[in-house]
């Protein structure tokens, strides 16, 4: 029997993560990270809940389906439940390692593989298929079992006209059609968008009337990963004399990645360091930069507010943010916009020009996959609930007249599904949720420490400051108290009568709980808070400090 369950990527975008298990053996397809809203406050990233592969035991390998975060930016946290290889193909394994590096991880092995490799891993024969997306080297999966085979799309759209020239492999997915699939997990991104996605050499018009108007300097904000994106525009650098300079860290980084492994071309002479800029005319200089989603310390919100060390943004000079806003990204973008404007540059984004074309596949290369692999069960993945069920609707329509008439599972994060002789069901609910990671701590962050810093953003803080005299317990001078984020009316009277009420807290409080910290600052927290709660009806965060004298 075959347990396939998803830990996270049904109901939402991002997380993806996909775990099988065949007897003993534990296999993991992609390990994500999602991005948060404004409201988890100093959460950089979320995984999915790793409970379910604990419980299961040791993970026999991870298998990668391509090198965007929301499939590679959770691997340092699943990888020490793994004991096998991390198979990937060669652009994504060298995403991967710098998060190992950056973690401290060794020791761990990275297998590369090509489309049309098999791997064996236990009962498992894992065969990789060539999809086309908006990053190279991207993959899909063919896991062949005992009970059938079963295939993962990864995230795919079909590109008639790839830049690399490494074409989506209809014929492979036609023959596991003919041949019989179990089961398919396909991407849903962009179930609701009519037609087909167009490729990623639809930009190349609008970016060429770009360059042609552009008589300063060109700066185009894009993703750090989008390296076709990349290659597009360094051709298009080298056709109008122009150098190119990549900034922001991500946007180095990958680029230097990109041409060390072959998927980006740029001829020698054309690419200059961030610090070279200034020595160059403003009209012979194009700029790569992150930031397309308007994050704060990003290279293109640095640039916007006239505060990066080589970039200047002026009256002739054209901003193009080539890349879709994420949902909720709206706000800061525009924030960008605005400062960009009121610097005199031109901004282009993908309202006004057709500089950005969407990586998923669209509804009609949906109907595609479906109709090549004819699986015997079909399950939408990669989306929120509504995608995934209007994936489902539009299978109905693709398999209409088919006898017999393929299984459609809607199923969300945890649903255990068994595949075997009989057929496919939902068999129970596996532990699934999130986890929330701040980078700073280096950790996880729990609900007490979200709901302290929710508190905080809301009723502000109030730190009351008392010194109490060691031996004798008695006060030292009048209690004072600071207040950051609680804003009241006539406040001075309201705090100076907060200090009234510590002395008397401190006052009837008998020697031995005046001389124990802990017990006295208890007191003061409680009986403040009250306090505050009475008259002003906000319920401030309360951190006394004790000073013993």
């Amino acid at each position: 029997m075959l347990e396939v369950v998803a830990l996270g990527g049904l109901g939402e975008f991002g997380m993806n993560m996909l775990a099988l298990t065949y007897g003993e053996t534990t296999i993991v397809v992609d390990a994500g990270v999602m991005f948060p809203d404004p409201e988890l406050l100093g959460v950089d990233r979320i995984i999915p809940d790793l409970t379910y592969l604990q419980q299961k035991g040791r993970v026999a390998a991870l298998v990668l389906t391509h090198g965007h975060e929301d499939h590679i930016g959770g691997v340092p946290h699943v990888l020490p439940l793994v004991d096998g290889p991390i198979y990937g193909s060669p652009l994504t394994l060298a995403l991967v390692e710098p998060k190992l590096e950056e973690h401290g991880l060794e020791g761990y092995r990275l297998v590369p593989v090509r489309p049309r490799d098999r791997v064996t891993v236990g009962p498992f024969t894992i065969e990789f298929i060539r999809v086309t997306h908006s990053i190279p080297d991207c993959v899909a999966l063919a896991i062949h079992t005992a009970v059938g085979v079963v295939v993962h799309t990864g995230d795919f759209k079909v590109d008639q006209t790839p830049i690399d020239g490494q074409h989506f492999d209809v014929h492979r997915f036609a023959e596991l059609g003919a041949a019989d699939v179990l089961a398919l997990f396909a991407d849903s991104t962009n179930i609701d968008r009519r037609g087909f996605t167009g490729s990623e050499v639809d930009v190349v018009e609008a970016f060429e009337e770009i360059f042609t108007s552009a008589t300063g300097r060109l700066i185009v904000a894009a993703f750090a990963s989008s390296i076709y994106r990349m290659q597009i525009l360094v051709d298009l650098a080298v056709q109008f004399d122009r150098k190119v300079a990549f900034i922001g860290r991500g946007m180095m980084r990958n680029s230097e990645i990109a041409q060390r492994l072959g998927y980006l071309k740029i001829p020698a002479g054309v690419q200059i360091r961030d610090s070279d800029i200034p020595a160059y005319p403003a009209q012979d200089v194009l700029c790569l930069a992150t930031g397309s989603q308007g994050e704060p310390m990003s290279a293109l919100s640095r640039i916007a507010i006239d505060d990066h060390r080589y970039v200047k943004a002026g009256p002739d000079d054209t901003v193009v943010l080539s890349a879709r806003s994420i949902p909720g990204n709206e706000k800061a973008i525009g924030r960008v916009i605005n400062h960009l404007s009121r610097r005199g540059a031109d901004v282009i984004y993908e309202g006004i020009k057709h500089v950005h074309v969407s990586g998923h596949g669209s509804e009609e290369e949906l109907k595609l996959m479906l109709s090549l692999v004819r699986p015997r069960f079909f399950i939408p993945v990669h989306g929120e609930y509504r995608q995934l069920s209007q994936h489902a609707r539009i299978a109905e329509r693709v398999f209409a007249g088919r006898d017999p008439k393929p299984e459609i599972l809607l199923t969300e994060n945890g649903d255990v599904l068994h595949f075997d002789g009989a057929g496919a069901r939902i068999a129970g609910k596996a532990p699934v949720g999130r986890v929330l990671i701040d980078d700073t701590r280096t950790g996880e962050v729990g609900d007490e420490v979200l709901r302290d810093r929710r508190h905080l953003a809301e009723d502000g803080l109030v730190v009351p400051v008392v010194a109490i005299n060691k031996q004798t317990g008695a006060l030292e001078g009048v209690p004072d108290i600071i207040t950051r984020g609680f804003v009241m009316e006539d406040s001075q009277a309201l705090l100076a009568d907060g200090a009234r009420l510590l002395v008397d807290v401190v006052e009837q409080a008998s020697v031995e709980e005046r001389t124990d910290q802990g017990l006295i600052k208890e007191k003061l927290r409680v009986e403040l808070r009250r306090f505050f709660r009475k008259r002003s009806g906000r319920r401030p965060f309360v951190l006394p400090v004790i000073m013993e004298i």
